[in-house]
């Protein structure tokens, strides 16, 4: 007859299942070394532990137990297991779930219940995860901070006075505390890359188009929006990507001998903050130390274009592709009526940037949809005269900023506009479609994350995953947060 469990020995499982990778606590569930209704429980105690970093809008604690226990049941049965069986995931709020309301962060889509699932959350409940909850994002999608008015700020487990990075900075947090170790986000313009670089961790953009997109509010009408995901593991990216796209499971990881990656200093590692430029040479010194050869060029003169050209199209077509969405959900909302419930300064900024008479206008428009095919054969070119498999540059160009400023990020003496800090070195990467990874590449000295993106042609997300597994290595793991 086994005994219970002491409360210090309980501590301590708990604890050590907290720092399972999603691949190793889903093949000991399959092999009936947990439970799913522990493992689960383990993960609704953190969540609750940690409240405070607002990282869910909505958890449903007694489905996600049953779910599990209904786990465990179909082991013992001897059923068929998943390929994520048991696993309990956090969804952000933008994405379309049946059981939960889809908020979008907004306070008029509070109690918008979808019809379905959004069609990337069919083949992971069809392998066995468990929706945890829905995590809390920037309103709408649209801002990096995750500062949201309705449902309030989410905190960095870093640092609890600074962002986690957005728009998916919930879905971020909750990977970065040890809350679950994968998680689903979106990437618009940097909404997965630039939480997975404030908090630390993992953060995979597909290629444009890889995963299904329906059934998640967009911000543009097919052309950057892309679900992906967060996780501490290259592993855990891997495992979700096959389970998504139907690839094989197995990538072996590559040998950085010999690997050549881009280098274009006079763009990407321009203007940093001290201290992430330090983090940043740092880290490329560790994958030279590991064979990789970094290959520097001046950046194309297009290249620096790709903010402009991703910010004009996006204002361009945010208001219709809201307006469409509303319809086809059949919310029961119009624009007019979501707009007049959004929170104050992101009305403001939605109406002197992207609502008529105010977004830019169809010549501008038509003239940067142009300049984004010249940018896509730009990088094609590049990538062939360099001969390189991947662009490697810091996702962002500052520390997390402290919560409350959206307007402007300090680096170093200077202030710099927060739309440039955070996100002038993704855009490229959204323009040009392709397969983006960032990886954590240190702390700075006052103990904040910063990440290495990687970005590869598009269709090239099995092999950079593949050389992720090695570049994770090289790159050595950074401190958990101290929470």
């Amino acid at each position: 007859m086994s005994m219970p469990l002491s409360n210090a020995a309980r501590r301590a499982l708990d604890h050590s299942l907290l720092e399972l990778t999603a691949t190793d606590a889903v093949s000991a569930m399959r092999k009936g070394g947990i439970k799913a209704e522990d493992y689960a429980r383990a993960l609704l105690d953190r969540a609750n532990e940690l409240q405070g970093l607002n990282a869910f809008i909505s958890l449903n604690p007694g489905a996600v137990l049953d779910a599990a226990r209904a786990a465990d049941k179909s082991r013992c049965a001897g059923e068929r297991l998943g390929l994520l069986h048991g696993l309990p995931v956090p969804i952000k709020d933008s994405v379309n779930t049946k059981e939960l309301p889809t908020t979008n962060g907004t306070r008029a889509l509070c109690e918008f219940r979808p019809k379905k699932n959004a069609s990337v959350l069919e083949p992971l409940l069809a392998e066995g995860a468990i929706v945890m909850g829905k995590t809390n994002l920037h309103e709408l999608s649209w801002g990096w901070t995750s500062n949201n008015a309705t449902f309030g700020a989410v905190h960095n487990p870093y640092d609890q006075t600074r962002i986690p990075g957005g728009s998916s900075g919930g879905s971020a947090a909750t990977i970065a505390a040890r809350i679950a170790p994968l998680a689903v986000g979106e990437d618009t313009y940097g909404s997965i890359r630039v939480p997975a670089s404030c908090c630390g961790i993992a953060g995979l953009r597909p290629t444009f188009g890889r995963y299904p997109n329906d059934g998640i509010m967009p911000i543009t009408k097919g052309k950057f929006d892309q679900v992906g995901l967060l996780a501490r593991s290259v592993c855990d990216l891997a495992l979700f990507d096959s389970v998504v796209s139907g690839e094989p499971v197995s990538i072996t990881a590559k040998t950085l001998e010999g690997l050549r990656l881009g280098l274009c200093p006079d763009f990407f590692q321009a203007d940093l903050d001290s201290e992430v430029e330090r983090v940043t040479n740092e880290a490329f010194e560790k994958l030279r130390e590991a064979g990789v050869t970094l290959v520097e060029a001046k950046a194309p003169e297009i290249f620096k274009a790709a903010p402009d050209v991703a910010l004009t199209i996006i204002l361009y077509e945010t208001v219709p592709a809201f307006a469409q969405f509303l319809d086809e959900q059949q919310t029961g909302l119009s624009f007019e009526q979501m707009f007049a419930q959004m929170g104050e300064g992101l009305r403001a900024a939605m109406k002197s940037l992207a609502v008529p008479p105010n977004r830019p206008n169809a010549n501008d428009y038509e003239t940067k949809l142009a300049k984004r095919e010249q940018l896509k054969r730009a990088v094609r070119r590049h990538f062939g005269e360099a001969d390189i498999t991947a662009l490697a540059f810091p996702t962002v160009m500052c520390r997390p900023p402290r919560i409350g400023e959206e307007v402007e990020a300090d680096i170093d003496t200077r202030k710099v506009p927060l739309s440039t800090a955070l996100v002038r070195n993704v855009a490229l990467g959204n323009c040009a479609g392709m397969a983006s990874l960032v990886m954590p590449a240190g702390l700075t000295s006052d103990g904040l994350p910063v990440g290495l993106e990687f970005d590869a042609l598009p269709g090239q997300d099995r092999n950079l995953l593949a050389l992720g597994l090695s570049l994770e290595d090289a790159l050595s793991y950074i401190h958990r947060p101290k929470l």
